[in-house]
C-alpha cells in the first residue's frame, strides 16, 4: 500500500517573479534580445545583397523599402542593436579577463553600454547623412 507520509517540505527555488530587476539583469536580457534581433535583421541585409545581384528592378524595390521612413526606422534599430550588442560583447570580454566584477564597475559598464550605444548610433547616422 502507498505510504501516507506527509510530503517533505522543501524550499522552492526562486524564480523571476520574486527578483527585483536590476540594471545588469536588464542589460543581460537586452543583450540576448539584440542578438536575436541581429539574427533576424541579417535577413534584411541578405535581401539587399540578393536584390543588388538580381538586377535593377529588385534593387529598386529594396531601395524603396530602405528609403522609406519605416525602412529608415528599421535600419536605425538594426544599427542600435548592432552597436549595443558589440558594446555588450566588450563588457563580457572585460569580465572574461577577470575585471569589472565589483558592484560599481558592473553598474558603470552597464550605463556606459546604454549611453555608448545610443551615442555611437546617433554619430553613425549623422555621419552617414552628412557623407550621403
Amino acid at each position: 500500500m502507498a505510504d501516507a507520509r506527509p510530503a517533505v517540505s522543501r524550499p522552492l527555488s526562486p524564480h523571476l517573479q520574486i527578483f527585483r530587476p536590476i540594471l545588469t539583469m536588464t542589460m543581460s536580457i537586452v543583450h540576448r534580445i539584440t542578438g536575436a534581433g541581429l539574427y533576424f535583421g541579417m535577413a534584411l541585409l541578405a535581401w539587399w545583397f540578393v536584390a543588388a545581384a538580381s538586377g535593377p528592378a529588385a534593387f529598386a524595390c529594396a531601395s524603396a523599402f530602405f528609403g522609406s521612413w519605416f525602412g529608415q526606422l528599421v535600419l536605425f534599430g538594426f544599427t542600435w542593436a548592432l552597436v549595443h550588442h558589440a558594446l555588450g560583447g566588450i563588457r563580457h570580454f572585460i569580465w572574461d579577463l577577470g575585471y569589472g566584477f565589483g558592484l560599481e564597475a558592473r553598474n558603470f559598464m552597464a550605463k556606459a553600454t546604454i549611453v555608448g550605444s545610443v551615442a555611437l548610433t546617433l554619430i553613425l547616422w549623422i555621419v552617414a547623412f552628412v557623407v550621403a
